[in-house]
């Protein structure tokens, strides 16, 4: 096992392994255990109670953080015609088509997001083994393959989360700066927990939000008890 340093053993000791916090103290005591010098991002692991290799039971989406994230997102659009201005108004930071596509095959990917129109998905789908490992591949789900590019770009550029459980029933996002301060770190929480329980398959039987733990970028894990999770969203409501 890795061995920490003095500033992360000092965070974990004012943290209980064994207790599940309320959500405004676990979020409290995340932020509190930060250990990097830099601006860490906290972020929120979810164990849902679904099956995803069940294709019915998959849980995909995204969602616009109300604070945004902290930082800045470079977008590509592929996309040809009219659309390109479309995109460049709208914030994009690399507007192409079939020479876009042609520059990732030569191995250019100086962006974080990428958004396509449907005219263009045979061609991004080309790359789809370049972009698919590293999150960036369009997807209709996700709402980044649409005509709609200046609300797509706009909502990435603002804060917007794409997530996608895991093969272990894992959901994991970023919630925001630790700068942001509990309050707004709480409020895109909600917005994300939100969202995630409207997509709750159908064919998942049980509990479905199951364990939540909050962590910034370097520091130790705070487990949240999902109870309170749950009754801070029938609060918001």
């Amino acid at each position: 096992m890795p061995k920490h340093g003095k500033n992360y053993r000092k965070a974990a000791e004012a943290i209980d392994p064994l207790k599940l916090y309320d959500i405004e103290e676990g979020m409290k005591l995340a932020v509190a255990s930060r250990v990097a010098k830099f601006d860490e991002t906290v972020d929120v692991a979810m164990n849902l109670g679904v099956d995803p290799k069940y294709s019915d039971q998959m849980v995909r989406g995204a969602v616009t953080m109300p604070h945004g994230l902290g930082k800045t997102v470079r977008v590509a659009v592929f996309c040809k015609g009219d659309k390109v201005a479309e995109a460049r108004d709208a914030g994009a930071d690399i507007v192409g088509g079939d020479d876009l596509v042609d520059k990732i095959k030569e191995g250019f990917l100086e962006f974080d997001k990428a958004v396509a129109t449907p005219d263009m998905m045979a061609k991004v789908g080309q790359i789809g083994r370049i972009l698919g490992p590293r999150g960036l591949m369009p997807n209709a789900k996700t709402g980044t393959v649409t005509f709609d590019l200046a609300t797509a770009v706009r909502e990435m550029k603002a804060g917007r989360v794409e997530f996608k459980v895991d093969k272990a029933g894992v959901l994991h996002a970023p919630l925001g700066k630790v700068s942001f301060g509990p309050e707004k770190l709480l409020d895109n929480l909600k917005a994300l927990v939100d969202h995630v329980v409207r997509l709750k398959p159908s064919a998942a039987k049980g509990t479905y939000l199951k364990k939540v733990a909050l962590a910034t970028t370097m520091g130790p894990g705070v487990k949240v008890d999902a109870l309170s999770v749950r009754k801070m969203l029938e609060g918001a409501s």
